[in-house]
């Protein structure tokens, strides 16, 4: 069992150097049994209807880029005019709390019922010839049974396309009914979020790949005190700080009143209190950036990101110091 794991990942391992070296040349597409499918049999002319579409989350990736992998998958089906097909978060704790494969189709269902799986090459969403490449191989299979794969961390930028979906999925979830938050209705609850644990040593270190996702306290400082100033607020204001380390690495937060440290919490409790957030800040980590596309109340975010926000006045952009149009929180709650 033990052999037959670690074999599996070598092999996941070298096929992830594969598509790394050879993405951006022309004999990319080769690689793919599903390029060759098309090459052999050509466009379908018979409708898409029995064929499915998925993306898998990245079970070595945290649950933030796990969410932006499944998030991908339920979103090119869509736009493929495939139907969706469900595969299962690491954990079955993140399967039960997001809810989102209830009432989808599994992969390993469809394998039972003599679907086949096919992987498509990478794409880019904005490159016109590949998505072309990839619609004509999609025809090509037209009328079989088959659940076409997106390639590991296919990326998609917006992925609020799909947030009145998962919201759906995850206000209806079963596990709604075991959701305990500490959260007083008789406050306001500010949530912030602040990136530290994995990227602190790369931070310290000058790595370049870590240091654009890296945000000092001050950014958050400044975000804080203009909300504090500009917020109206008719019940008590609590702000609730979640990240990873010492309380003494964040000093600076003391200044504000009602302010509580939650370091040691689960990431399945702090995910879901961003979620309940009455206004959530962001930071630059797909971590808090998705229980933001849940959080129905007011988010502040840094424009500066790797994925797309939704044109909505309850999403208000900061930039890299920590200002923004304090006038759009101009809200009485």
């Amino acid at each position: 069992m033990i052999f037959t794991q670690f074999a599996s990942k070598i092999k996941r391992r070298l096929w992830s150097m594969l598509v790394e070296h050879t993405q951006n040349r022309s004999i990319y597409p080769c690689l793919y049994r599903s390029f060759w499918h098309y090459k052999f049999f050509g466009e379908g002319s018979i409708s898409n209807a029995i064929c499915y579409f998925s993306a898998c989350p990245n079970q070595g990736a945290g649950i933030g880029h796990q969410l932006a992998n499944w998030i991908a998958g339920y979103w090119f089906a869509k736009q493929f005019g495939l139907k969706y097909a469900h595969v299962p978060f690491s954990t079955q704790k993140w399967e039960d709390l997001l809810g989102f494969g209830e009432d989808e189709m599994k992969v390993s269902e469809l394998k039972k019922k003599g679907y086949k799986v096919r992987k498509l090459p990478m794409f880019d969403e904005y490159n016109s010839q590949q998505v072309a490449l990839t619609k004509t191989i999609i025809k090509s299979y037209s009328g079989k049974k088959v659940v076409l794969v997106a390639e590991q961390d296919q990326f998609y930028q917006d992925q609020y396309g799909v947030i009145n979906d998962i919201r759906e999925k995850f206000y209806h979830a079963a596990a709604r009914q075991n959701d305990r938050i500490i959260y007083s209705k008789e406050t306001f609850n500010i949530a912030v979020h602040l990136r530290r644990g994995d990227i602190v040593a790369g931070a310290q270190a000058g790595d370049r790949s870590v240091l654009f996702r890296w945000q000092n306290n001050d950014y958050f400082v400044n975000v804080l005190t203009e909300v504090i100033k500009t917020l109206h607020s008719d019940c008590p204001v609590v702000i609730h700080l979640f990240s990873q380390g010492k309380q003494d690495d964040f000093q600076a937060f003391n200044q504000f009143e009602n302010i509580q440290y939650h370091l040691d919490m689960t990431p399945y409790d702090s995910f879901l209190h961003m979620v309940y957030a009455d206004l959530l800040i962001t930071s630059k980590s797909s971590f808090s950036y998705k229980p933001a596309l849940l959080n129905k109340g007011i988010k502040i975010s840094p424009r500066d990101f790797w994925h797309g926000y939704p044109d909505d006045p309850k999403w208000i952009l900061a930039e890299n110091d920590g200002t923004f149009e304090v006038n759009k929180l101009n809200l009485k709650f």
